[in-house]
């Protein structure tokens, strides 16, 4: 059976996201950071939420193998998509990370070929593609 390409997440594979802090915490984190512990409030919050990851690793571990995800960063290529196609069988897209579809995938090679798309974290595909698996999107 052929598998999609799974490669490690590089430092511009990320999104952003927005968090409201209160003036106190966001003060303290100021204070850690120009006390020169960290290079600036990002540095600090990603480190943290690391950390804080790491401290519940064996329960994110059991959780992702029960619930049968990959983790990381999953590409899948038009290639990719078109054997599956010949060889009559549809992909189950099960990520915690990121899910990359090519851009040159078709609405209709992704219809007929992905069975349902469930990521944890973010899905990049054309918006053709988007719509054409609505239907089979979750999260």
């Amino acid at each position: 059976m052929v598998i999609a390409e799974k490669r490690p997440a590089r430092a511009g594979d990320s999104e952003k996201i927005t968090i409201n802090l209160g003036y106190v915490d966001l003060g303290q984190i100021d204070l850690i950071v120009s006390d020169g512990f960290y290079a600036n409030r990002t540095d600090f919050i990603r480190t943290a939420i690391r950390n804080h990851l790491d401290k519940h690793r064996e329960a994110l571990e059991k959780s992702v193998a029960r619930k049968n995800f990959d983790l990381g960063l999953h590409d899948y290529s038009r290639e990719f998509l078109e054997d599956l196609q010949r060889s009559g069988h549809k992909v189950n897209i099960r990520v915690i990370g990121l899910a990359r579809i090519a851009n040159d995938v078709s609405a209709e090679l992704a219809r007929s070929t992905i069975a349902s798309v469930s990521v944890l974290g973010a899905l990049q595909a054309s918006a053709a593609v988007k719509s054409a698996l609505s239907d089979r999107l979750s999260s």
